[in-house]
C-alpha cells in the first residue's frame, strides 16, 4: 500500500522542522555528547596500538612518524573529507549512506542499480559498526579498572558482568531521545576534551620538537621504510579517526553547522594537542611507549581522569546508536525494510527518533559479542573494517553527487575524489588484514543486513507484479460498475493501495463478497520521496475520476512518519470533504505462501514471509483510527 517508486521530488523543509529551532549552542553541546564520543576517546588506545607495531617505537623517527600520520588523518579524513566535502552533500539536512544514495539517485535522474547496491552495502556496514562500537568501547572502559592501583584485583573477575550491566543501562536510556541524551552527555564530553588538551599541552611545551610531525615527510618515511609493517601501522593509526562517519550519519539530529562548529572549535584542536602531547611524552620518556595516555596523567589526578575516561568511553557508543536509528527510518521509507515502529522524541527536530526494535537488536548483538570475544583486545581485530568500508562507499557516492548534482567538471571531481578514495582504500586494505582475527564478524553481520534488504526489496517487487497481473484496471472496473450497478452503501470508503491504476484488492473483495459500493470511494496511495521531508502544501494530490471515485496521493519524505488522518485533513483545502470518524478504511491483507515457482529460492521466500509477519501493523504505522479499519484478506504465493 506504499508506493516505493521513490519519486524524485524537491521539497523544501519547513523551518520548524529544522534542527536550528532548538538553538545553535544547545545543538553544538548535544553534538559534543552524541557525535564525537567515539573519535574523542581514540587517544586512549590509538597511539599505543600504532607505536606497538613500530620497530623500536620510542625512537624519534618512529614517534614523529606516528604523530604525523595521526595529524594528517584527522585533517584529511575527518576535516577535509567529512566536515568540508561530505557534509556538503546533505539531503535536505539529512546525512548517512541511504540519504546520500537517495540524493545520488535524484541527481542522476534515474534509478541506478549500482548506486542502489552501494547504498545498501554502506547501510549494512554501518549497522555492523553500530553493533561492535558499543561492545568494544564499553568493555575497554571497564577493563581500565583492572589496572587501577590497589583495587584492580577486585574488578578483574567482574569485568564482563559490569560491562553487560552498563550496556543494558545505555540502551535503556535511548527511549528518552537524542536531545535528552545529548544534554546529559554533552557537558561530560566538553570536560573530557578540555582535559585532553590540558594533559597534552604541558608536554608539547616541554618538547616542542614534536611539532615537526606536522611535516608529512615523517609519516611517509615511516610507512615506506618498514614494508608490510608500515601497512599494519596504518591500520592502527586508523583508530584515531573511527567515529568520523558519525559526523555525517548524525547530521539530521543536530544540523551540519552545529557539528562543524563543535568539531573545528573544540574537538579537533583538543585531539591534536593530546596526540602531540603523547608524542612529546614518549620522546622525553621512551618507557611511556607502552601506554602513553595513562603515562601522561599526573598521579595527583589519576582517579578523577580514570573515571572521566570510563564515562567518555561509554558515551562513545552513542553516535552509532543514534545513527542506526536514522538509517532504519530511511530504509523503511525507501522500501528496503518492512514497516517498523518509529517513535519521535522531539517536537521541534524531526530527525530525533527512537526505534525500539533496532535498539533491542543492537543490545542483544553487543551482549553476544561480549560472550564471544570476552576482551576488548580480541574485539579490536573486528574494529575498523565496517567503518573503512562505509567510508569508501561514501566517497564513490559523493562522486555521483558532485558530477550530477553540483555540476562539477570531471577534472575537478576527480581531483577531489581520487586522493580521498586512495586514502580510504589504503585504510581499508590495512584493516582487511584483520579479517581472520575477528574482522569476519562485522562482515558477516553486514552480509545478513544486505540479504535482508535484498529479500524484502525483491519480494515486494514480485508481490506487486503478481498483484498487478491478477487485478483489474480501475477504469475497466468503473465501466463494468456502470453497466451493472451494485447496491450502494452510504458514507465514504478509503481503499489503500500501492498502484492507483489497478483496482485495489480490498475493493474487489468488497464487491465480490459484500455486493456493495459506497457512495464515495477514495483510492489512496502513500508515496515515499527521495527527499527527507515534504512541504505540507505538496503533501496531498487529488485526481477525480468520476462522481463515485477519486484518487488521492499522499507523499512523505524518507525521514517522516506517515499520519494519514492528519494528511487527509488537508484534503478540505482541496475541496474533498468527509468525516474521518464516519469513514471506513479498507486494507487488503495478503497471506503469503512460499512457492518454488516464484522468482526467489524457497529459503528466501520463507525469509520474506517472516519479515512480512513481523512488520508493523499498517493501522498503527499509518496512524489510522483502529475502529474505522476493515481488513479483507487474500492468499498469494511468492
Amino acid at each position: 500500500m506504499v508506493d516505493r517508486a521513490s519519486k524524485a521530488q524537491e521539497a523544501p523543509e519547513e523551518s520548524h522542522h529544522h534542527p536550528k529551532a532548538e538553538g545553535f549552542a544547545a545543538l553544538a553541546l548535544g553534538a559534543m555528547g552524541v557525535v564525537f564520543g567515539d573519535i574523542g576517546t581514540s587517544p586512549l588506545y590509538a597511539m599505543r596500538e600504532a607505536l606497538s607495531h613500530v620497530p623500536d617505537g620510542s625512537n624519534t623517527m618512529g614517534v614523529l612518524g606516528v604523530v604525523s600520520l595521526v595529524f594528517w588523518a584527522l585533517i584529511i579524513v575527518v576535516t577535509v573529507k567529512y566536515v568540508i566535502f561530505v557534509m556538503r552533500a546533505d539531503n535536505k539536512g539529512e546525512g548517512g549512506t541511504l540519504a546520500l544514495m537517495a540524493l545520488a539517485q535524484r541527481a542522476l535522474g534515474r534509478r541506478s542499480t549500482a548506486v542502489f547496491a552501494l547504498g545498501v552495502c554502506g547501510a549494512a556496514l554501518f549497522y555492523g559498526d553500530g553493533l561492535i562500537t558499543p561492545a568494544v568501547s564499553v568493555l575497554s572502559a571497564v577493563e581500565l579498572l583492572k589496572d587501577a592501583p590497589g583495587v584492580g584485583g577486585i574488578f578483574t573477575p567482574i569485568v564482563l558482568p559490569l560491562a553487560g550491566a552498563i550496556l543494558i543501562i545505555l540502551f535503556l536510556v535511548q527511549s528518552r531521545g537524542t536531545a535528552s541524551v545529548g544534554r546529559f552527555f554533552g557537558p561530560i564530553m566538553v570536560v573530557w576534551f578540555l582535559t585532553l588538551a590540558a594533559l597534552g599541552i604541558y608536554h608539547v611545551i616541554q618538547v616542542p620538537a614534536v611539532l615537526k610531525a606536522v611535516n608529512p615527510y615523517y609519516g611517509f618515511h615511516l610507512l615506506f621504510s618498514h614494508g608490510i609493517v608500515g601497512f599494519i601501522i596504518l591500520g592502527s593509526v586508523f583508530l584515531a579517526v573511527t567515529g568520523a562517519e558519525a559526523l555525517y550519519a548524525d547530521m539530521g539530529h543536530f544540523g551540519k553547522d552545529p557539528i562543524r562548529a563543535a568539531w573545528l572549535g573544540m574537538a579537533l584542536p583538543c585531539l591534536l594537542i593530546q596526540y602531540f602531547g603523547q608524542g612529546a611524552l614518549v620522546l622525553a620518556h621512551p618507557e611511556a611507549v607502552k601506554d602513553p595516555f595513562f603515562a601522561i596523567i599526573p598521579h595527583a589526578v589519576y582517579w578523577p581522569i580514570l573515571l572521566l575516561s570510563i564515562a567518555a568511553t561509554v558515551i562513545a557508543s552513542q553516535a552509532v546508536i543514534t545513527g542506526a536509528f536514522s538509517m532504519t527510518q530511511q530504509a523503511v521509507q525507501l522500501g528496503l525494510l518492512p514497516r517498523i515502529d518509529i517513535r519521535r522524541t522531539s517536537e521541534t527536530v524531526a530527525g530525533q527518533i527512537y526505534v525500539p526494535q533496532i535498539n533491542t537488536m543492537l543490545l542483544v548483538g553487543v551482549l553476544v559479542l561480549l560472550v564471544l570475544f570476552r576482551t576488548s583486545s580480541n574485539m579490536a581485530a573486528a574494529y575498523g573494517i565496517a567503518v573503512t568500508g562505509t567510508m569508501v562507499i561514501t566517497v564513490i557516492l559523493e562522486f555521483a553527487v558532485a558530477r550530477n548534482h553540483w555540476k562539477w567538471s570531471l577534472a575537478s571531481t576527480l581531483m577531489v575524489v581520487i586522493p580521498l578514495l586512495m586514502i580510504d582504500l589504503s585504510f581499508l586494505g590495512a584493516n582487511m588484514l584483520k579479517v581472520l582475527d575477528g574482522g569476519w564478524f562485522p562482515l558477516l553481520f553486514g552480509f545478513t543486513i544486505v540479504l535482508t534488504m535484498w529479500t524484502w526489496t525483491r519480494g515486494t517487487q514480485i508481490l506487486a507484479d503478481k498483484t498487478r497481473r491478477d487485478s483489474l484496471p480501475l477504469l475497466e472496473l468503473i465501466e463494468i460498475l456502470k453497466a451493472r450497478p451494485p447496491h450502494r452503501a452510504p458514507g465514504t470508503a478509503i481503499f489503500l493501495t500501492s498502484d492507483l491504476e489497478m483496482a485495489p484488492v480490498a475493493l474487489m473483495h468488497n464487491l465480490k463478497h459484500n455486493k456493495v459500493l459506497h457512495e464515495k470511494n477514495i483510492i489512496l496511495t502513500v508515496v515515499s520521496t527521495e527527499t527527507p521531508r515534504v512541504k505540507e502544501d505538496d503533501r496531498v494530490k487529488i485526481d477525480q475520476i468520476n462522481d463515485d471515485f477519486k484518487k488521492v496521493t499522499i507523499s512523505y519524505g524518507f525521514m517522516e512518519s506517515p499520519n494519514l488522518p492528519k494528511a487527509l485533513g488537508l484534503c478540505r483545502k482541496l475541496g474533498l470533504k468527509f468525516d474521518i470518524m464516519a469513514t471506513s478504511f479498507f486494507l487488503g491483507r495478503r497471506s503469503v505462501v512460499a512457492s518454488t515457482q516464484s522468482g526467489m529460492p524457497l529459503w528466501q521466500d520463507k525469509l520474506f514471509i517472516f519479515l512480512m509477519r513481523n512488520a508493523a501493523n499498517p493501522t498503527d504505522f499509518f496512524k489510522i483510527p483502529p475502529g474505522r479499519v476493515v481488513e479483507l484478506g487474500t492468499q498469494v504465493t511468492v
